[in-house]
């Protein structure tokens, strides 16, 4: 019987190079030194794109899917003769919540201890929290119509749909009952059917969320990966992501910086038409 992960578990085993590891440990668990590609999509996406930074060797190509990758974090360079100039930093969750509409970040929300109680124990149930979602992020919900974001502020994130910059009296679970699409909408919904969805809906309602959310918390702690910076994707790469996804621009210039410099072999990148964040 699987024990559900809790809030105080302990979650280095969700750092980066782990999950790099994990993916490692599967590839030669079923036999092999090397594969063809690794793809990954949203939170798959960094992985592989880490995947494939770190182990060229045992990655050949990588394909990401809906979450751009702007690379691994900068270190200043020529400090000692040049120095840097300070930046101020910005503390996001002060600035989203001092703005006229007062909001917060979805990512800090789902970092914190009363996230998984909000998800897994929803007044309106796993099955109709994740109905939402899905429909919530993609093209059939007409709101969805991304663009490029200026700059890393709060007035340019509040931008963005309710489902990453939320209200801040709001939990998911209430964000999500807001925008429930109708039974008639659900039952036309064929990439996501109810069976699809049951095999989700049963498996997150038997675990509960707190695994996936630490992935949230462990990038509140983990600082190694600047021992990679300058480092390049240089196998074989493509993007994929709905051109209704606000996946694509939630990181303001990332999806740039993928395609001027992360990835030196990007072969391709494509936006598929009439798809969300679901575009798998």
């Amino acid at each position: 019987m699987t024990v559900p992960v809790t809030y105080d578990d302990n979650i280095l085993p969700y750092s980066r190079m782990n999950c790099v590891s994990d993916v490692i440990g599967l590839v030669r668990t079923l036999g092999y030194d090397k594969v063809a590609a690794v793809i990954g999509h949203d939170w798959g996406g960094p992985t592989a794109a880490w995947c494939a930074l770190l182990r060229p060797d045992v990655f050949q190509s990588v394909v990401l899917v809906s979450t751009p990758f702007d690379g691994p974090p900068t270190l200043p360079l020529d400090t000692a003769n040049h120095p840097a100039k300070s930046v101020a930093e910005i503390d996001m969750d002060k600035a989203l919540a001092a703005l006229p509409r007062p909001r917060k970040h979805y990512s800090t929300y789902w970092a914190t201890r009363g996230a998984n109680d909000d998800l897994w124990h929803a007044p309106q149930g796993v099955h109709d929290l994740l109905r939402a979602l899905y429909y919530f992020k993609s093209a059939d919900w007409k709101g969805n119509k991304p663009f490029p974001l200026k700059s890393w502020t709060a007035t340019e994130l509040a931008k963005m749909p309710e489902y990453y910059v939320m209200d801040l009296d709001k939990t998911t679970a209430e964000t999500m009952a807001a925008v429930m699409p109708s039974k008639a909408q659900i039952a036309a919904c064929q990439w996501m059917t109810e069976k699809d969805l049951q095999v989700y809906s049963t498996e997150y309602m038997r675990t509960g969320f707190q695994g996936g959310l630490n992935l949230y918390r462990i990038q509140e702690v983990a600082g190694d990966l600047s021992a990679f910076a300058g480092r390049t994707i240089d196998v074989p790469a493509c993007y994929i992501a709905g051109a209704s996804d606000w996946g694509v621009y939630q990181t303001p210039g990332a999806f740039e910086a993928m395609q001027h410099g992360t990835c030196t072999r990007l072969l391709g990148v494509h936006l598929v038409k009439d798809a969300g964040h679901s575009v798998v």
